[in-house]
């Protein structure tokens, strides 16, 4: 009884650090990962009255939490990633994170090639509605030495 009741308060703890509650984006896998940490320093203890089970639970369940909690921003990490890989020049692709429930309209340029660093690059104008506030912002991707769009700073 006392381990489903451990395991029962565990599930619940990783499902409420999942949901990303005044978590800004981006941060969501860091916050998993020490929520995953503390459940699992708590499962590990339980289970093996020692510090080197505590210790392996600390190890397990930080990893379980960061991806977790990461798994949520993939969603629109994929979506962004679509847009500058396959979105028509000047044609705005929208939709709405089901997780997060925020909203963004992307609209990218043509590409380019960047005399600085040699690579493809695309901007995009970004209007996106995040935890309820409007923000309006242009950014920049570039490919990476793998093929992949990487946001630039």
């Amino acid at each position: 009884m006392k381990y489903v009741s451990i395991f029962t308060f565990v599930a619940l703890f990783a499902l409420t650090s999942c949901t990303g509650m005044g978590v800004r984006q981006g941060k969501k896998g860091q916050v998993g990962a020490v929520g995953g940490a503390a459940a699992g320093a708590i499962i590990g203890q339980a289970i093996g009255h020692d510090t080197q089970s505590t210790l392996i639970g600390t190890a397990i369940g930080s990893m379980l939490g960061y991806i977790f909690g990461n798994e949520i921003d993939k969603y629109d990490r994929q979506k962004f990633n679509y847009v500058y890989e396959r979105g028509e020049s000047n044609r705005t692709s929208a939709w709405v994170n089901p997780d997060t429930g925020n909203r963004y309209n992307v609209t990218p340029q043509p590409a380019y090639t960047n005399p600085a660093n040699h690579r493809v690059c695309r901007r995009a104008k970004i209007d996106a509605v995040i935890d309820g506030q409007h923000k309006d912002t242009y950014s920049t991707a570039c490919r990476d030495a793998y093929g992949l769009w990487q946001l630039q700073p």
